[in-house]
């Protein structure tokens, strides 16, 4: 059995969503002409929305984060993204010299040491990164969704950041099932690794696959407590350094 036939369950609405997110994606392209990324984790509410992109032609950017630390899977995906729809993914990873230092200075298994350990070890391989992805851009499109969790259950559809940067959540109001009911639809590519039980899928050291009955987002970051599990990308109360690196 796979992701599409476990998962796919359209809401009822699920029709007047996907107008609602096709209108939101469409605001973002027109409100930020030139401006506008769409910055993909690679995970299913992302393929989804590159999926509408494409669909739609909308001028919006296609960007990723290559943390150097991804499942083969994962990386596999940004190839097939681009041969799928004939666009360009732009792909940002951190600095040799910055992962081999923080290696050697705290271990390969640092993550699991401490909760600010794997905070650092998210800052040099994610928000670096980030902070050039988002260079000359003023606003981003993201695949958060309120189901995923309780840190996200408030996210909007637009959101202004405390950076100025506009920030998109076409698929806020989603449910799980209808992400899957849409790949299914549509016959959108997505990552296999979905097929052995993970939700939500982020580097390898990070993510396992989570057993019948666990939340979403069990898999991330098994090893902390519910309140920690965010990397940095989206917080609302970022710490200075973040909000300074992001702002590069």
């Amino acid at each position: 059995m796979n992701a599409i036939t476990l998962n796919a369950r359209p809401s009822a609405d699920f029709e007047a969503k996907l107008a609602r997110t096709l209108a939101v994606l469409q605001q973002a392209a027109a409100e930020h002409p030139g401006s506008v990324v769409q910055g993909t984790s690679l995970g299913a509410e992302d393929m989804v929305i590159t999926d509408l992109i494409a669909r739609h032609r909308l001028p919006v950017a296609l960007a990723t984060l290559n943390t150097q630390a991804l499942h083969d899977e994962t990386v596999a995906l940004i190839g097939r993204i681009e041969q799928h729809y004939g666009l360009p993914v732009e792909v940002f990873s951190p600095p040799a010299e910055a992962v081999i230092h923080f290696v050697n200075q705290h271990g390969p298994k640092a993550m699991y040491q401490s909760v600010e350990l794997r905070k650092a070890c998210c800052g040099v391989r994610k928000l670096e990164p980030l902070g050039r992805m988002m260079a000359g851009r003023d606003a981003w499109i993201t695949g958060l969704r309120r189901e995923q969790s309780n840190d996200r259950a408030a996210v909007e559809f637009v959101e202004h950041e405390p950076n100025g940067r506009t920030k998109y959540s076409p698929l806020a109001e989603w449910a799980w099932g209808d992400v899957w009911h849409y790949i299914g639809q549509h016959q959108v590519p997505y990552n296999p690794l979905h097929d052995q039980f993970y939700p939500s899928i982020g580097c390898a050291p990070c993510t396992r696959a989570v057993a019948l009955g666990e939340d979403f987002r069990a898999g991330r970051w098994w090893w902390e407590q519910e309140g920690a599990k965010e990397c940095g990308l989206h917080v609302h109360d970022a710490p200075a350094e973040v909000s300074t690196l992001l702002n590069r």
